[in-house]
């Protein structure tokens, strides 16, 4: 009996081995190429494929948080997006039908147009292409893509040949299935606010469409939060009309005659609105309050280098005091992208308690691709959060923070009033241009105005993070005016 536990376990041994070196006879080379065949992307030069899709305003969303609320997503009828992945170029568009507003009037239907040309060669759009299953498996197949283990998946990674800001390789990592199946891929991409931000396609009910591999479902998640997907009906392998499903409509109207180029960007400016009080222009505008014994600035700016000319200017109209707190009028990425400069030097930053949870998550997660200040200083953000009303005071100044309510734009809006100066500060309600005012009234015009009037607020002056156009100092009249009201 003893001598036939250990055959046994002599044959279990034996077969354990046989299974090891199964196991690492599976290359990467052998994965990739096995997949290549199962795919049908052999003799993929180029794909078209098509269906429907949905689409969320990631980082524009009502609640930061949460980009596939219903109330945020357009939908995308006839989807259809096409590959040349020698180029590599890719174009992706469709009818869209964006989400109604209450309140609101009917939205317009648009259009979805993605373009991504070889000159646009940057992780952030070429990801696009290579995350898709077949650009993954020719992206491994190019890079010296090495493999490991795990379960039943054969996990795949490669680095493109374009570097992060850091210098940093950026890696992308597939996970291929028995039957030779991408499953899933998975990337990072350098983020002002999110740091080494994770992007993730999922692929589901491969379908065989004119002999290449096809999922019929297509997820895609940015930090874990779902932010597009397709069902997809139909595909072309090697489209013979590729040059045509890549090119673009003329704008309407034609390309316009030569009208000089784009106009230079405004002058980094503190211009004194009252004793103390600065507008800084060059970008979003920013206001900068002289507290006493420190400076109060309001906005952070749409990027790393707003962020820190901001800082600059701020520190040159109020010399030798330091900027305690940044106030964050709202998450949108707009306007949180310059934050990561105030977090490095230790700026506290105040914004709505309804995107606190979101902006610490976000700035304190790693930044190894970014390689931005806050990178560097390696610090973590000191975030407040307002409830629906908080109170600065200093020198002379006191500003007023007010959560905007009802309000369908951003649940976390905050809105500054300075008492003393009669001045109102906010973002994204803009004033429409008066020479081409616009069809219906702005449903967040409307709800800043029933803020106002709940608040009681008596202002004069109204000053816009994105400045009129044309540039021009604005007043109460003109907000009021712009819902079709008096002064009062």
């Amino acid at each position: 009996m003893a001598r036939t536990r250990l055959a046994g376990a002599t044959l279990i041994v034996a077969f354990i081995g046989w299974l090891s070196i199964g196991v690492a006879a599976q290359t990467a080379a052998t994965v990739v190429g096995n997949a290549s065949k199962a795919m049908g992307a052999e003799t993929l030069g180029s794909i078209t494929f098509s269906g429907t899709a949905q689409n969320a305003n990631f980082g524009q969303s009502r609640d930061i948080a949460n980009p596939w609320a219903p109330t945020g997503i357009t939908r995308i009828t006839n989807y259809t997006r096409t590959i040349d992945f020698n180029q590599p170029a890719s174009r992706a568009f469709g009818p869209t039908q964006p989400p109604a507003v209450p309140g609101a009037p009917a939205p317009m239907p648009g259009n979805f147009n993605q373009n991504i040309t070889p000159a646009q060669n940057n992780w952030t759009q070429q990801l696009e292409i290579w995350i898709t299953p077949w650009g993954f498996l020719k992206g491994a197949a190019a890079n010296n893509a090495t493999m490991r283990q795990a379960g039943r998946l054969s996990v795949v990674s490669w680095s493109p040949a374009i570097k992060a800001p850091s210098g940093q390789a950026y890696v992308v990592t597939g996970y291929v299935n028995r039957d030779g199946l991408v499953e899933r891929v998975e990337t990072r991409v350098d983020h002002p606010i999110l740091g080494d931000l994770l992007v993730e396609a999922e692929y589901f009910g491969y379908q065989d469409l004119g002999g290449v591999r096809v999922p019929e479902k297509i997820i895609q998640k940015r930090a874990g939060l779902q932010t597009f997907e397709a069902t997809i009906t139909a595909a072309t392998a090697n489209p013979a009309n590729l040059k045509e499903l890549l090119t673009p409509p003329a704008p309407a109207g034609g390309q316009g005659g030569g009208g000089g180029g784009a106009a230079a960007p405004p002058a980094v400016e503190a211009q004194r609105v009252a004793d103390g009080v600065f507008r800084i222009t060059g970008g979003y505008v920013s206001l900068a309050v002289d507290m006493g014994d420190h400076i109060v600035v309001l906005e952070g700016g749409q990027s790393e280098a707003r962020g820190l000319a901001v800082i600059n200017a701020a520190r040159q109209a109020i010399p030798n005091k330091p900027i305690r707190y940044v106030v964050n009028t709202h998450p949108h990425f707009d306007h949180a992208s310059g934050l990561a400069p105030f977090v490095a030097e230790g700026i506290t930053i105040i914004t709505h308690e309804n995107n606190e949870d979101f902006l610490e998550d976000a700035l304190e997660a790693p930044r190894r691709l970014v390689g931005d200040a806050l990178a560097k200083a390696n610090r973590e953000p000191e975030i407040e959060g307002v409830g629906d009303r908080r109170v600065l005071k200093g020198a002379g100044h006191t500003i007023e923070l007010h959560h905007v309510r009802e309000l369908q734009h951003t649940d976390g809006m905050l809105i500054a009033y300075l008492p003393n100066e009669k001045v109102l500060f906010s973002a994204d309600f803009n004033i429409p241009n008066p020479a081409a005012p616009p069809a219906a009234v702005n449903p967040s015009l409307t709800a800043l105005v029933a803020n106002v009037d709940r608040l009681k607020l008596d202002f004069t002056t109204y000053i816009t993070v994105h400045p009129p156009v044309p540039e021009r100092p604005l007043t109460r009249a003109d907000l009021m005016g712009a819902v079709g009201r008096g002064t009062n």
